[in-house]
């Protein structure tokens, strides 16, 4: 601790925003090639590149490049062909857009609570909720480690249910040695400036089946018909292109994954074992049995036999110019489904519930510097008064 306050005199603290991405010098390279030729559409030759590479990367034969994470799990779950009233299986823990593309294809969602230990969907949960009805179940992992695949990929396999692996925060993890988004039908993954690696806004499907791949190809660009009857349209499709740029953008982040994730890892361990000794606070473990954590985020829980609010602690750093961000609101707690009247009142979840009333976030992007993050656990300890 001597080290720290020593290196926090000699260093002046500024705004610390939740996320700070870093450009590398191939993305200015290939984005001024971009300009150079005029390429700047969703035409040009670094979207397919970019497609090539990132499904090399995460073992996968097919990818195709889309707009952002959502327009990804829409269209990855639009091309499964599901039925009105189908049900698929999501976690209620999650960003909104898990079961925004459920509702918005006239599907029913049904949710599983999350673990008090990895925040992830809880296996046991799903498999409980399977019937004859469900025919897709969307795996997310969450935050730094992914969910326990083994048993629910299996018991998929032999139901002929449909996985849709969402990995948005998940670039580059591996489950059991394997990558994460390599599993299931389908994975998709999202490239907004907080993920790994980020084209801005974009997102990626990625799939080792060729209908799938040629249907995820049409509906990102309005499923345009033949040839010689191009303005005839064949389905209800999207414009949900990636332009040319952003794709240059993601090719340069792709040549640096390795660098950005022994970054966040290194954030992560340092987090770690500066608020270790918070006795106030639960943060995660760097593994688990199957994975090391990734720390997309690092999390932070307030211990609910301290009688602290989050929103306090949350207020404090900020004055401490310190930005963080609240846990996801769960699916049945929030505003727009509760009108729709999407998921019953008696559903109860406490673990997700828990989580999100009683966790956040602090600043973890591949741009913060170290001496900020020693500044952010000597002002959560003091805030916390732990000393």
């Amino acid at each position: 601790m001597k080290l720290m306050k020593k290196k926090l005199k000699s260093k002046k603290i500024n705004f610390i925003p939740v996320n700070v991405p870093i450009i590398f010098k191939e993305e200015k390279i290939y984005v001024k090639d971009c300009l150079n030729t005029n390429w700047i559409s969703s035409e040009g030759s670094y979207v397919k590149r970019f497609e090539n590479e990132f499904s090399k990367f995460n073992n996968r034969k097919y990818g195709v490049a889309v707009s952002n994470g959502t327009a990804a799990l829409e269209i990855a779950l639009k091309t499964l062909n599901l039925k009105s009233k189908d049900e698929v299986i999501i976690p209620t823990f999650s960003i909104i857009s898990t079961a925004l593309c459920v509702v918005k294809l006239g599907l029913k969602p049904v949710l599983v609570d999350c673990d008090l230990k990895f925040w992830n969907m809880i296996p046991s949960q799903i498999l409980k909720k399977i019937n004859s009805k469900t025919k897709a179940i969307i795996i997310t992992h969450i935050y730094g480690f992914p969910v326990d695949m083994g048993v629910i990929l299996k018991i998929a396999k032999r139901k002929n249910i449909k996985i849709i692996e969402d990995s948005a925060e998940m670039i580059g993890q591996r489950y059991k040695n394997n990558m994460c988004g390599s599993f299931g039908d389908i994975s998709t993954f999202s490239f907004y400036a907080n993920k790994h690696i980020t084209t801005g806004e974009g997102g990626m499907i990625l799939t080792n089946n060729s209908k799938i791949y040629q249907k995820s190809k049409s509906l990102r660009n309005l499923c345009f018909g033949s040839k010689t009857n191009r303005f005839n349209h064949d389905d209800i499709g999207w414009n949900y292109r990636l332009t040319n740029v952003q794709a240059a953008i993601g090719c340069g982040q792709l040549k640096n994954i390795s660098w950005i994730l022994k970054r966040k890892r290194e954030i992560g361990r340092r987090y770690s074992a500066l608020l270790k000794e918070n006795f106030k606070i639960y943060i995660q473990d760097t593994k688990n049995k199957f994975s090391k954590n990734i720390y997309w985020v690092f999390g932070v829980i307030i211990k609910p036999n301290f009688r602290i609010k989050r929103e306090y602690v949350m207020r404090e750093l900020l004055k401490n110019k310190i930005q963080t961000r609240p846990f996801f609101t769960p699916m049945h707690k929030q505003k727009v489904f509760k009108k729709m009247k999407i998921f019953s009142k008696k559903e109860k979840y406490p673990n997700s519930e828990f989580i999100s009333k009683n966790g956040f976030y602090l600043p973890s992007g591949v741009g913060i510097k170290n001496f900020e993050i020693d500044y952010i656990c000597k002002t959560l300890n003091r805030i916390l008064k732990i000393y």
